[in-house]
């Protein structure tokens, strides 16, 4: 199994996004046993209507209930259920998608309850990954609601002889008749309403932005006083009668399998059931421990005595990478992504300032505070039932289903809160590991637990990269040659293509502006695990891309905001020549440049030296976003990072304020933390840090004393949060602490950079 090929996350859904009612959904809609009401909408096509039998893990209700898919559930009683598709984890998503169907439905926030929603095919897409939740979710839901507000007004209308357009809902779940004084809540509707025919799409009328009175609303997290008691929500807090622990232990060198293996002494540990070795189809091999605790699981791993056949991999390591990138620089190989012009004759001709530069980073763990883990259950009839904290469970139901040797529709799985994903969870190696160790014990549930070593040592990691950069400006401070030769990480050994999750974009900034534009890629073999970490690629990418902006233009002698406008130019739209990638709004990416730069004071508060400040900015995941981070560098190196000022446009709605603030400002924190602190080093195949001792997050006193975020309301649709804002964190610091000390820092992390100066 391997990532490599599997970006989930290469373009957001742009069709997608607006066309899902159109061409990929339906409602339907049906009336509760005892009463009450139910709407469904389904998001791909009549055929799911067969699936009406498959094993979804929705709310559930009295008998006879209608429950499959459901997203808005009202009983007579007046209870309102909404369901949440989404995984959570952290980002809000639970709180938010629910928060566009309550807006349209037009009742209080306070008066319903969402539930988590299992995984189910008939739901469309069940992932946390991508920034695509709103993009996609945003007119559907909106339509969803208005048109169970809809039916509840005919229902009204009915009961009362009265026209609908004497009707309003005045956002407490009621239908009111102003002119006779009466009303109804939607609880005594609902049945009625259950029994109406769906109006026609083009009949609901969505609300008028600026009557919205729960979109735009500060909403705390629907978990967050579960999370304050303690309750049980994370995929470690699942407990089922008669539960089991486990643990697997994997070869330390990406690829190893195992050769022999004692287990005599494992056997004889304290609560320990059985030992064994592990060997399925996509799942590493190892040996697991059952036992009656994870503590007594852990305690017996250390009393195995494996050989191990540590494969090709064991000749690996970060040293041998980076020697390899500076061959590769020296004789050029690879595909050229982009070819614009004739950058060689470009960069030659006199007169113009010429600059080169190296630029590199390493490879980073997720560092999920939740290590992975699973529960899983297998059943005596060959069905097996999970409980797991996916980003992406249909992909690990088919990775379980694979391993085991079984259909998917055998395969139920609830859906857990995260305690972190950040891209780790969209690989669900974890959940085949649980079920392939579950089915040595039918009718017994067994939670499977990582170690934190094990969590930093097979990781899926954000891949290292080499940047080998040259640009040339002209005397009126025009860049007119950019090249970037690009040594990354192939899809594996033997193959010339690129992993999915480590390659350069042919779009990517600044090309399409630069009229002589050269990047290469040349791809390194290896058997790294590699997967998406937050806002892939860009993530790392943009430290090599937006530090070199600011190399040209302190070379030539331009203000950095000043020549990052002039090099966005006019606004205008300009298509993508990849396909299905979006369309680059240089206009967009201009006014949260500014913006960026007013707020934080970038040219009437000018700093000493010892204090300086940088920007950058990045077009990711539809959303556009600029950073500045102001810095103090004492003369003996020591770092204090004083501010952030965000910038972003992510289109005319901010769903929910403080869930928008909350990803902003943590995007910068991890931002930051990546740069900085973060560093995976591999020798002899394997993973050299086995925990935040030697692989640390940011410390609080490490963090920036102010984070500010302003968004830029724009009239385009809304997209997601979780990625636009963290790409241009690192150059931007990297930029700032060349304003403050004269020292340009091209290597991640910063904190093995010398940074002192006189």
């Amino acid at each position: 199994m391997n990532l490599s090929d599997i970006d989930p996350v290469t373009f957001p859904p742009v069709i997608e996004a607006t066309s899902a009612m159109d061409r990929r959904s339906f409602l339907k809609l049906a009336a509760l046993a005892g009463g009450g009401f139910a709407l469904a909408l389904y998001l791909r096509g009549p055929s799911a209507l067969a699936a009406d039998a498959s094993p979804a893990v929705t709310p559930a209700g009295a008998e006879g209930d209608f429950t499959p898919s459901l997203f808005i559930r009202i009983t007579p009683a007046g209870v309102i259920t909404i369901l949440a598709s989404n995984p959570e984890a952290g980002q809000g998503v639970k709180t938010a998608l629910p928060m566009i169907i309550v807006e349209e439905l037009d009742v209080a926030w306070e008066q319903i309850t969402v539930v988590q929603a299992g995984l189910d095919s008939r739901l469309g897409r069940q992932v946390a990954g991508g920034s695509r939740a709103t993009p996609t979710h945003y007119d559907p839901f909106r339509k969803l609601g208005a048109t169970a507000r809809a039916l509840l007004v005919s229902a009204a209308a009915a009961r009362w002889s009265v026209p609908v357009n004497e009707l309003n809902t005045p956002g407490d779940a009621r239908v009111v008749h102003t002119a006779s004084g009466r009303s109804a809540t939607y609880g005594e509707l609902a049945t009625a309403a259950a029994a109406l025919p769906l109006p026609d799409e083009k009949s609901v009328v969505l609300k008028n932005p600026a009557d919205f009175r729960v979109m735009g609303r500060r909403i705390s997290g629907v978990d967050n006083p579960s999370i304050v008691k303690g309750a049980p929500l994370f995929g470690v807090d699942v407990r089922q009668p008669g539960q089991v622990f486990a643990t697997l232990v994997k070869c330390p060198v990406f690829g190893g399998v195992v050769k022999s293996v004692s287990l005599d002494a494992a056997l004889k540990a304290p609560g320990v059931l059985a030992a064994f070795v592990v060997k399925a189809p996509g799942v590493a091999s190892g040996v697991a421990i059952v036992a009656r605790s994870t503590w007594q699981a852990f305690k017996a791993r250390d009393l195995l005595v494996i050989e191990w056949d540590e494969g090709r991999t064991a000749a690996e390591s970060s040293a041998g990478f980076a020697a390899a990138a500076e061959v590769a620089w020296k004789t050029p190989a690879g595909p050229l992504m982009r070819n614009d012009g004739d950058f060689e004759k470009a960069f030659a001709t006199d007169g113009l300032v010429r600059v080169e530069a190296r630029y590199s980073y390493p490879f980073i763990s997720h560092a999920n505070l939740e290590p992975q883990n699973c529960t899983a259950l297998f059943k005596e009839n060959g069905r097996i039932e999970i409980w797991a904290p996916s980003q992406a469970p249909q992909r690990g139901c088919d990775d379980t289903a694979k391993a085991l040797g079984i259909e998917t529709s055998a395969i139920t799985v609830h859906l857990t809160r995260m305690g972190g994903g950040f891209g780790r969870r969209l690989t669900n190696d974890f959940m085949a590991e649980a079920a392939v160790i579950a089915r040595s014990y039918p009718g017994v549930p067994v939670q499977l637990a990582w170690t934190r070593a094990d969590d930093m040592q097979h990781d899926w990691y954000r891949p290292a990269g080499f940047h080998a950069l040259s640009g040339a400006v002209d005397p009126a401070g025009k860049v007119v040659a950019w090249s970037d030769h690009f040594v990354t990480f192939a899809a594996g050994y033997d193959t010339d293509k690129v992993a999915g999750v480590a390659t350069l974009r042919p779009d990517e900034f600044p090309s399409r502006l630069v009229p002589h534009c050269r990047i290469r890629q040349t791809p390194l073999p290896h058997g790294i695990p590699l997967g998406p970490w937050r806002a892939p690629r860009a993530s790392a990418q943009c430290f090599a891309q937006q530090s070199f902006i600011d190399e040209l233009a302190h070379a030539a002698g331009r203000d950095p905001v000043e020549f990052r406008l002039a090099l966005l130019g006019e606004p205008r739209a300009i298509p993508a020549e990849e396909k299905g990638a979006p369309v680059f709004d240089s206009g967009r990416m201009a006014g949260v440049v500014r913006l960026a730069a007013e707020k934080s004071g970038w040219a009437t508060n000018k700093l000493p030296r010892g204090r300086g400040r940088g920007i950058a900015f990045h077009f990711s995941h539809l959303g556009y976003a600029a950073i500045v981070i102001e810095v103090t560098v004492s003369n003996d190196g020591e770092l204090t990072i004083d501010r952030a000022v965000i910038a972003a446009d992510v289109g005319r709605q901010i769903i929910n304020p403080s869930g928008a603030e909350n990803q902003a400002e943590g995007s910068v924190v991890d931002g930051i933390s990546s740069s900085l602190v973060q560093a995976v080093t591999i020798a002899a195949g394997r993973a050299e840090q086995s925990g935040f001792g030697d692989m640390p997050l940011l410390r609080l006193n490490q963090a920036p004393k102010i984070i500010e975020t302003h968004f830029l309301i724009t009239d385009n649709p809304p997209t997601g949060l979780g990625e636009p804002v963290i790409p241009p964190v690192p150059p931007a610091l990297a930029n700032a602490i060349f304003s403050a000390t004269g020292h340009r820092v091209r290597d991640l992390p910063l904190n093995r950079a010398d940074l002192s100066w006189s």
